[in-house]
């Protein structure tokens, strides 16, 4: 790739972002994180939380509701797929009794 066509990606990029906002947004949280007059133990949650992004506690927790909802899910299912083998066990005894009125085939 010559040196011309990387600039010209680099350029394109550049307008990408700026188009989108990204870099206004980076340079706002960036600049807060400057003015915050006491420092953040780690700069990138800080990044992450200002970006709209979730804190670590609030990852923990969607993290463990989604472990919940998707065992009560499986407990959903597994009693759904019960019902129906309940349901198609009473439709195959309703078939095969004979209809009333009828008397039962002799043996």
């Amino acid at each position: 790739m010559t040196p011309q066509a990387t600039e010209q990606k680099k350029e394109a990029f550049r307008k990408y972002l700026e188009s989108a906002g990204v870099i206004d947004s980076l340079t706002k949280v960036l600049v807060s994180l400057y003015e915050e007059p006491d420092k953040p133990a780690t700069a990138i949650d800080f990044l992450k939380a200002n970006l709209g992004g979730p804190t670590p506690a609030e990852y923990e927790a969607l993290e463990e509701e989604k472990n919940t909802l998707a065992a009560e899910l499986e407990a959903t299912k597994k009693e759904l797929a019960e019902t129906q083998a309940k349901l198609e066990a009473a439709e195959a005894a309703a078939a095969a009794a004979p209809a009333e009125g009828e008397e039962a085939p002799a043996e």
